[in-house]
């Protein structure tokens, strides 16, 4: 049978892993959000007016860490790889775009 002082103190050490876990989840949460600011701030000049492309790789290599189970290690190569990817896309869109511009100014 157990007494009340061990019932309290199952319910404290509960309590204080809820705790513990919370800081824990938290922690891990800023040390991604930093990176992501990282990684933003490292490919912003590549994307220009266009920060949504950014914004979307991050987000869809955040949900990709997310299913694996060590996100924390996951996440900044995925990021960087999925930014990268984007500004690819972006300067090869900006390049067929001059070269229909130049080939219409030409043509005119």
């Amino acid at each position: 049978m157990k007494t009340r002082y061990q019932d309290n103190q199952n319910l404290n050490q509960q309590g204080s892993f809820r705790r513990v876990c919370a800081v824990a989840c938290e922690k891990l949460l800023n040390q991604l959000n930093q990176v992501k600011a990282n990684i933003q701030a490292e490919f912003q000049g590549a994307f220009g007016l266009h920060k949504h492309l950014l914004r979307q790789a991050l987000v869809e290599a955040d949900a990709l860490a997310w299913q694996t189970d060590y996100p924390h290690l996951f996440f900044p190569e995925l990021a960087t790889e999925k930014a990268s990817q984007a500004a690819d896309w972006r300067a090869r869109q900006q390049a067929m775009l001059r070269q229909r511009r130049a080939v219409v100014a030409f043509a005119a």
